[in-house]
């Protein structure tokens, strides 16, 4: 899997407005990711693998940090579809709720919204987070709103098994001056709160559909074959394949609609995404295959092909 190109920060808080977060938390270093790595073993050591809920650091343990998170959308609440090699950014919005005494403006203060499959915790099967800092707008001295990204890339972090249904979580780390990378850090004194089950949001693998309606032109009364291809991306070779024995809708509109107001029959993809059926030439209009989508993979028409009824 990718490493993370960043860690989360936030800033703004008790300015009332959106603020650049410091570039010594947006600049992506792996350490940011080992401290926060760390920071969540111990957390998780102490509370047996579940949301943190200690009350107070003892025995180098993390103390919980009084945070929580709200109104977590990830993607606007649609579905996060990837194709096989770009880059794919959405979206996170959410809201924070701190203690009077938490800074969420300090230099080593670290917060973040992620996704993962799987288990909770450190059993994940896989998990997706966003390459610059979040922004946050403070709302009063003890809230704020922000704005951060998931950022997927689809050749170093998904294989196909991850389409499907993903879940939301925010951590929020307060260093309070310790140093990490000190083998004898305290870390009773450093602040940290998580929080499960903030959202859920799908994934799903990019699709295509194409369509060909022939012979053009055809004489009236007379058979045109309709043929086509539903394919969608494959993670594991990152190439497009066929999407099998999936129903697709044949639809048809006539040269002067301008919407396609009924499905003619439905068909199967055959066992490597091919698609052909027939029909009878009536009038002049446009033929295309509607696919309306499955959990793990979107909705996709296919351009309408003219034929020319004679």
């Amino acid at each position: 899997m990718r490493i993370r190109a960043t860690v989360a920060a936030v800033s703004g808080a008790l300015a009332l407005s959106a603020l650049a977060v410091p570039a010594a938390q947006a600049d992506g270093s792996a350490d940011h990711r080992a401290d926060i790595a760390k920071v969540r073993e111990a957390a998780r050591a102490a509370s047996g693998n579940t949301p943190y809920t200690g009350s107070t650091g003892s025995d180098g343990e993390p103390y919980a940090l009084d945070l929580t998170f709200s109104s977590v959308k990830v993607n606007s609440g649609k579905p996060i579809i990837v194709g096989t090699t770009h880059r794919v950014s959405v979206p996170v919005t959410y809201s924070v709720k701190h203690g009077a005494s938490v800074d969420i403006t300090a230099d080593d203060f670290m917060m973040d919204v992620e996704i993962y499959r799987g288990a909770y915790g450190d059993e994940s099967d896989n998990f997706l987070y966003g390459d610059n800092a979040p922004t946050c707008t403070a709302t009063s001295s003890t809230a704020a709103t922000c704005k951060g990204t998931i950022d997927v890339y689809p050749q170093d972090q998904l294989l196909n098994e991850d389409a499907g249904t993903w879940r939301a979580i925010g951590f929020a780390i307060a260093l309070n001056g310790v140093d990490l990378g000190d083998e004898d850090a305290d870390l009773s004194k450093v602040g940290f709160a998580e929080q499960d089950a903030l959202a859920t949001t799908k994934l799903q693998r990019y699709s295509r559909l194409t369509v060909n309606a022939s012979p053009e032109p055809v004489k009236k009364g007379k058979t045109i074959t309709v043929t086509g291809l539903l394919s969608r991306a494959n993670w594991d070779t990152g190439k497009y394949a066929g999407y099998t024995v999936q129903p697709v809708g044949l639809q048809f509109r006539t040269k002067s609609a301008s919407t396609y107001t009924s499905t003619l029959k439905t068909v199967k993809s055959d066992s490597t995404g091919n698609l052909k059926t027939t029909t009878t030439a009536t009038v002049d209009g446009y033929f295309r295959y509607n696919f309306a989508g499955t959990s793990t993979t979107p909705a996709v028409k296919a351009t309408g092909d003219y034929v020319d009824v004679q």
